[in-house]
């Protein structure tokens, strides 16, 4: 979410472009299963241009304001998780899924509970000064933060991976940062915080990439 139609939309392809050359890259250097989360920023630019048609049309409801409330709710529960299952190495596939269980677990939980929730219940975007509010009726609503944080942040802290347990240290730190703003009714950062964290992404794209292409003639000459 960002602070006007005009920022989101900035941000937004900002954040596409280098979702695009994050998916670029893990294909040319043949790591399909980090292609989950390269795409991740792609997934992030669109849902904060999506936000922008939300500003535009001062808030309510309506088809932008449900996709807005799909991509944010159920579907990064279960994206985030199952991206840092696929980046796992093959021969340690085994070992990442113990570790991941519980955030996989909590993630498909989770998504499913809000899908529900999004099928059966209506959301309402309200326009808070330099801030838009999601309103839905979710019960239980302290529990499904606790499983969104553990699928999300704790997918990535229990990864195994340095660059993507760092991206969970900041991805549970700008939140905390971002909510509070939000709550405050100050100003919308997280197009700020989704930016940083898909600069971070594409660095740990690039360096999967390098450390493959580091490792290639020792494996060919096996």
């Amino acid at each position: 979410m960002c602070w006007s139609a005009e920022a989101d939309l900035v941000a937004g392809a900002g954040i596409a472009a280098v979702g695009t050359a994050c998916a670029a890259r893990a294909l040319r250097a043949g790591r399909s299963g980090d292609l989950p989360l390269a795409a991740l920023p792609l997934l992030l630019g669109v849902h904060q241009m999506t936000e922008a048609a939300v500003w535009a049309s001062d808030g309510g409801t309506g088809p932008a304001v449900l996709l807005w409330a799909v991509v944010a709710l159920p579907l990064l529960a279960l994206w985030v998780p199952v991206g840092v299952l696929c980046a796992a190495p093959k021969d340690e596939r085994r070992d990442a899924l113990r570790r991941l269980m519980l955030p996989l677990v909590a993630g498909a939980v989770t998504a499913a509970v809000l899908g529900r929730v999004l099928t059966t219940r209506p959301v309402r975007a309200e326009i808070r000064g330099r801030t838009i509010g999601y309103v839905v009726d979710l019960s239980h609503a302290p529990l499904l933060v606790a499983g969104y944080l553990v699928a999300t942040v704790g997918s990535l802290l229990l990864s195994g991976d340095r660059g993507l347990r760092a991206l969970g240290v900041l991805a549970g730190a700008g939140a905390l940062v971002c909510w509070t703003l939000w709550r405050l009714e100050f100003v919308s950062t997280w197009c700020a915080f989704a930016a940083v964290c898909s600069l971070v992404l594409f660095g740990w794209v690039r360096g999967r990439g390098r450390r493959a292409g580091s490792t290639a003639p020792a494996d060919r000459g096996v």
